[in-house]
């Protein structure tokens, strides 16, 4: 079935699928005996992403006051959001119960409308911050202990400004990194030891700007290397020889510069694969592992049968979802949705849910319909509490009521969100201009950074080159960014690492390291194209008129082993 883009902005075509045709089908929920079709998206692939994403504050902190103890606390929530914010213990405790902003179902108006009265009224939790211990600056985070400025991470320690890290212990200035230690500036490792400055490497250690390497250890400026060490540039060395070079490089910023250059050009010129995947079968995307029968998949791991999705660790059955799993089976447009959680649709936000549809904000819920800001709890609709029967009984006469309004089988509307679009990773994955925003009717926030109150204020470019010459105060300074002249501090516990990694302390705001890690990966969209060594065609991240060499499977693998 072809079909156009209902975003006039977008109008693109795409295809559904008798496989999507035939998941709908078996994802529709069944309410006293009958069925419920969901209806094929009007959306293309893209645009539902795109609104998944404006309601995605994944990297943004700020100080606001609880509205139930009045003391200040690290939110993802702005103080100037009309909101309702609760601290997380407050949140979790028995001192509220979500089911007293319960609203009666109102058949004359849209129920996005009256779900959006409940996004109004009902407490946030300030951070989905779980099980963490010594975290306070962390967001979309479970299981972490002492990490600070980590988001979207799990099962970590002593971790600094990471995005997308799971399991790994005192790494700095990474993303989509995991089982990994004391790697700092990498992008998609996996296993890894004091790996520095690299990306799509597997099992390395001791090494400094590798690219496509695996099991590699003691090599410097590498690209496509299996079980080497002492290479430079991808030329073996003796060990002595390689130890001489590093030592030089080390002691010299400018014979740095000139190695990462020479990397760079040595990158380009190398064949890459078509897509980064390890024990996959029928599988489409990039970066999918240990996975079966996913399409159109993006960072993706122990996952069967999805499509369209992307950020999924060991999911079941999914399409349209993002930042989901851990143990979850059947999922449709969700959005951080995860732990154990069974049979949810179109909602955002939540653990450990069985069958529930248009919930946000919800945990450890079970049947339950359009609910905000709710835990523990059944047969609630709008957060009002019903048996089982009446329960039943409403909600199909609430989903006839969505056919009618053109609301049933959609996600929540971008104008919903809480937060600005550019507050989002929306903003990160399809950028808009200001005027762009609001022409959609979608919300914009203008930032503006806070002076750090401190002792003093230096740029970038007068921090020392060597890490011994950094004084201990400098954790009382503000730096400003080389590039955005934002100002930036340094922790105690971040300049511990720099000093026992030797490295210089660095020249950008955090927010710009990260943009400038997230501009090394391609965009989540898929291309056909011929392999550039057998012709073949393959689907590909990479567009038909990018510079790079791209081989298939096949040629790929026989090129580096």
């Amino acid at each position: 079935m072809q079909k156009t883009c209902a975003n006039p902005w977008c109008a693109s075509a795409f295809e559904i699928t008798p496989d999507d045709l035939a998941f709908y089908e078996r994802v529709s929920p069944v309410f006293a005996g009958k069925k419920e079709l969901i209806p094929p998206p009007t959306l293309c692939p893209a645009c539902r992403y795109q609104r998944r994403c404006a309601f995605r504050n994944e990297r943004k902190l700020y100080h606001r006051t609880c509205d139930f103890t009045r003391k200040t606390i690290v939110s993802a929530y702005s103080p100037d959001k009309p909101l309702t914010v609760y601290a997380n213990d407050t949140w979790w405790s028995d001192a509220w119960d979500g089911r007293e902003y319960g609203q009666q179902i109102d058949f004359s108006h849209p129920v996005f409308d009256q779900i959006d009265s409940l996004l109004k009224s009902t407490p946030f939790i300030n951070l989905l911050n779980v099980n963490s211990e010594n975290s306070d600056y962390t967001l979309n985070a479970t299981y972490n202990k002492n990490c600070y400025m980590l988001f979207c991470g799990s099962f970590n320690e002593d971790c600094m400004h990471c995005y997308w890290i799971q399991n790994s212990l005192s790494c700095v200035d990474c993303s989509s990194v995991r089982r990994s230690e004391r790697c700092y500036e990498c992008n998609e490792c996996f296993g890894c030891y004091a790996l520095l400055f690299s990306r799509n490497c597997v099992n390395c250690q001791t090494s400094f700007l590798l690219s496509n390497c695996m099991n590699c250890s003691q090599c410097v400026g590498c690209v496509g290397l299996r079980n080497a060490s002492y290479c430079w540039l991808n030329q073996q060395l003796s060990k002595e020889d390689f130890e001489e070079r590093l030592l030089t490089m080390l002691r010299s910023p400018k014979k740095r510069a000139s190695v990462a250059l020479a990397f760079e050009e040595l990158h380009r010129a190398s064949p890459q694969p078509w897509s980064h995947q390890r024990m996959t079968e029928n599988c489409s995307g990039n970066y999918i592992y240990e996975s079966q029968n996913c399409r159109n998949c993006f960072n993706t791991r122990q996952a069967q049968d999805c499509a369209d999705c992307q950020f999924l660790v060991d999911m079941k059955e999914a399409r349209d979802s993002t930042m989901s799993g851990l143990k979850s089976e059947l999922f449709y447009e969700c959005n951080n949705f995860v732990l154990n959680a069974y049979h949810c649709l179109f909602s955002g936000f939540g653990y450990g849910n069985k069958n529930v549809l248009y919930c946000h904000h919800a945990h450890y819920c079970t049947s339950c319909f359009g609910c905000v800001n709710l835990h523990h709890r059944q047969y609630c609709i709008f957060n009002k509490q019903y048996t089982k029967e009446e329960y039943e009984n409403l909600v199909p006469k609430i989903i006839d009521h969505m056919r009618k309004t053109g609301e049933w089988g959609e996600y929540f509307p971008v104008t919903l969100s809480p937060f600005a679009y550019n507050e989002t990773v929306a903003q990160e994955y399809f950028p808009l201009t200001k005027e762009e925003v609001l022409r959609r009717g979608w919300k914009w926030r203008e930032e503006k950074d806070e002076m750090p109150k401190v002792a003093k204020v230096i740029p970038a470019s007068k921090l020392p080159d060597s890490i011994g010459d950094v004084p201990d105060d400098i954790v009382n300074w503000a730096i400003d960014c080389e590039a955005t002249r934002r100002p930036f501090r340094i922790i105690r516990q971040e300049l511990d690492f720099y000093r026992k990694m030797q490295l210089p302390i660095p020249h950008f705001h955090p927010d710009e390291r990260h943009s400038r890690r997230m501009a090394l990966r391609n965009q989540r969209k898929l291309w056909k194209r011929p392999c550039m060594k057998c012709g073949k065609e393959m689907e590909t991240t990479y567009a038909p008129d990018r510079p790079e060499i791209v081989y298939c499977e096949e040629c790929y693998l026989k090129e580096v082993y």
